[in-house]
C-alpha cells in the first residue's frame, strides 16, 4: 500500500505574530517554524503506525512551499516518511495547494490520503475536501480513528453531538483529528536516516488561485477582569447584561 501525507509548514504556536505592508503580509522575520501539528501527529503518526502493521507499506510526504520548507520535510522524514516531495511553489490559497497536492497523488498512484484537518496558522480546513475532489475519491473529514482491513477502511469521525462510523473502499482521501494518533518525537537513527531519504523537487502546474489576501488583523486586546464582591449582585447583574451583553 502507499500512503501519501501531507506536510504544511507553520508558525510555533509560540510565535509573536505581525504583518507588515499596510497588513497585507505575514512578518516572518523571527518566526520559527514547525510541521504542522495536525498534520504531524495524526496524520503522519497514523500513516507510520500503518507501515509497523504492514512493512510492504510505503509513506511518501507531500508539501508545497519554497525551500526553506526542507527542514520541516527533513523532520517528518525523521519521523518515519520513506520519501519527501516538495512542490516548488508558494501560495495561500487553498485551491492553488490542493491543486499541487492532487497533481503529486495522480502522478504517485496511492491508495490513501491522508492530512491533517486543517493548519494551525490559517484554519481553513478547507485543502482536504479539494484534493478529494480533484481525484474524483472519496473524503472524510474530522476523522478520530481510522482502521483497515484489506482494502476496505473503518473511519469514526466527529459530528455535532456525537460520532459517525464509516466504511469506505481504497483509494481515500481522510483528513485526521485529534485522538487518530498520539505525538512522537524523531529517535537518533531517524535523523540520521532523513538525511539520506530523497527529497524530489517538483515545478508546480498551472492552477488558477480563487482567493487573495485583502488584509490581515489581529484580535482585539483582552480587556481587563472586572472583580465583583459576591453580595453585590446587583452591579454583577448589569455588568453581564450592559457590557458583557449575556444575558
Amino acid at each position: 500500500m502507499k500512503i501519501l501525507v501531507c506536510v504544511s509548514k507553520t508558525p510555533d504556536t509560540t510565535a509573536k505574530i505581525a504583518f507588515t505592508d499596510n497588513n497585507t503580509k505575514f512578518d516572518t522575520g523571527s518566526v520559527q517554524w514547525i510541521i504542522n501539528p495536525n498534520d504531524e501527529y495524526y496524520a503522519l503518526v497514523r500513516a507510520i503506525e500503518l507501515k509497523e502493521a504492514d512493512a510492504s507499506t510505503i509513506i511518501h510526504l507531500v508539501t508545497v512551499g519554497a525551500p526553506d520548507a526542507d527542514a520541516i520535510i527533513r523532520k517528518a522524514l525523521a519521523l518515519g516518511g520513506d520519501e519527501a516531495i516538495r512542490v516548488n511553489t508558494e501560495s495561500q490559497d487553498s485551491f492553488t495547494i490542493a491543486s499541487q497536492i492532487a497533481e503529486v497523488a495522480k502522478q504517485g498512484g496511492y491508495d490513501l490520503v491522508f492530512l491533517g484537518k486543517e493548519t494551525i496558522d490559517y484554519n481553513g480546513s478547507s485543502v482536504g475536501g479539494m484534493v478529494a475532489e480533484l481525484l474524483d475519491l472519496p473524503y472524510i473529514s474530522l476523522a478520530t480513528k481510522f482502521e483497515l482491513n484489506g482494502t476496505t477502511a473503518t473511519v469514526t469521525r466527529e459530528i455535532e453531538g456525537g460520532e459517525e462510523v464509516c466504511e469506505v473502499s481504497l483509494p481515500v482521501v481522510v483528513s485526521c483529528n485529534k485522538g487518530m494518533a498520539e505525538q512522537r518525537i524523531p529517535n537518533m537513527r531517524g535523523i540520521m536516516a532523513a538525511r539520506t531519504k530523497p527529497l524530489k523537487v517538483v515545478e508546480p502546474v498551472a492552477a488558477e488561485a480563487l482567493t487573495s489576501i485583502a488584509e490581515f488583523s489581529l484580535p482585539p486586546a483582552k480587556a481587563g477582569v472586572k472583580l465583583i464582591d459576591a453580595d453585590n449582585v446587583t452591579e454583577l447583574v448589569r455588568l453581564l447584561r450592559e457590557e458583557a451583553k449575556v444575558i
